[in-house]
């Protein structure tokens, strides 16, 4: 009987140790604490449309007025006033709050860290421009749509500033920083040559010596030459006037009726390249027609291909389509152009180192006595 209630006792103890885990497992409790470490993710940076350097209001060329783009500028090179405009689109996946800055900069070396030249503004755009292409990786920005939360875009413009702080060659872009100092740059960084010196270089003399007067007598053949900075790709058109010519001597001088020797007695005949004043157009346009330009000397060339010089001793506007030293060439304004600066003609553009060759020619008048030493020929060079 004894066995027989130990028994018992033993099967319900076995009983109980095992129904204990099951009450146990229904009360108890466990947690994991997740790491999560958000990504600072530094700010990129989209150049949209096209940049565009603008003119300034100092001297307009002949087809850019003041405050309108440049279409005429051809190489990276700048000057005092002119601008740069960029248009671009700023991204942060932190936030446009952690957006500290953007702003266009220069140095001597590409991307970020350069000096700050100019603070970008704001422009309330609310859709992704195709022309940004704006990616991360594979990721087109596009297909995701324009998120004001993340995404803002800006417009910068840098103004060229005066020699003293702004000379020589630098590397140009944009930059955004983020409140946890990272930055980003647009991709297109672009090498720029500010306020390169002009110069014009002048070889040969014109010499014109014991000329018989009522004939024709021809100089050496003289070189004018485009004498920038070497790397600036500094575009000149290039222009010519002169003086009437008087002996500064008491000789009695005479030539054909007064001590006097008119410009008009003078003629150049110039190459450049493929192009020569025999190609010249030595015709007025309707620009003229429109009171823009003066018509005071027409333009001609005799049947050598020698072409008259325009009076004056400054180079002024009225001198377009005037005083070119060649009229050859023509590179018609958009939308027919371009294959060259637009509005220009091609023959008569000097590119750094390059050079005309001019011969001159003298008609002398008949009588004509004295010797002429008084009066200049001016050679003229405007950066396109």
């Amino acid at each position: 009987m004894k066995k027989q209630k130990l028994l018992s006792i033993m099967a319900m103890a076995l009983l109980v140790m095992s129904i204990m885990p099951m009450v146990l497992a229904v009360s108890a409790t466990a947690g994991v604490t997740p790491n999560i470490v958000t990504e600072d993710f530094a700010p990129r940076v989209w150049m949209c449309d096209n940049r565009v350097v603008v003119d300034d209001a100092v001297e307009w060329g002949r087809v850019s007025k003041d405050e309108q783009e440049m279409m005429e500028r051809a190489n990276n090179y700048a000057f005092e006033g002119e601008q740069i405009q960029w248009k671009v689109l700023v991204m942060d996946k932190n936030g446009v709050e952690k957006i500290e800055d953007v702003f266009a900069t220069i140095g001597s070396s590409q991307g970020a860290g350069n000096d700050i030249e100019v603070n970008c503004q704001e422009i309330g755009l609310s859709q992704i421009l195709p022309s940004c292409n704006a990616r991360i990786d594979e990721e087109y920005i596009i297909n995701t749509g324009f998120d004001n939360d993340m995404m803002q875009y800006y417009e910068c413009t840098l103004t060229v500033e005066t020699s003293e702080s702004m000379y020589g060659e630098y590397w140009v872009t944009v930059e955004a920083t983020d409140l946890d100092g990272l930055s980003g740059t647009m991709d297109e960084n672009e090498y720029w040559f500010f306020n390169p010196e002009i110069e014009l270089s002048v070889e040969g003399d014109m010499d014109f010596t014991d000329v018989r007067p009522g004939t024709d007598s021809y100089s050496s053949t003289m070189l004018v030459g485009n004498d920038a900075d070497p790397s600036s790709g500094v575009m000149l058109d290039m222009f010519i006037s002169g003086t009437d010519f008087y002996d500064s001597s008491s000789s009695g001088a005479m030539c054909p009726d007064t001590n006097q020797l008119a410009l008009s007695s003078f003629r150049y005949y110039a190459t450049n390249g493929a192009y020569s004043t025999q190609d010249d157009l030595a015709q007025e346009t309707n620009k003229v027609l429109e009171g823009v330009y003066d018509v005071s000397t027409l333009r001609n060339k005799d049947v050598e291909g020698y072409v008259n010089i325009q009076i004056g001793d400054h180079f002024d506007r009225s001198m377009y389509y005037e005083a070119e030293i060649i009229q050859a060439g023509f590179e018609p304004e958009p939308p027919i152009g371009p294959n060259g600066p637009i509005g220009y003609y091609r023959g008569n553009i000097l590119s750094p180192g390059s050079e005309m060759a001019l011969t001159f020619k003298l008609s002398l008048p008949e009588p004509c006595n004295g010797d002429f030493d008084t009066g200049s020929i001016y050679f003229y060079g405007e950066a396109i």
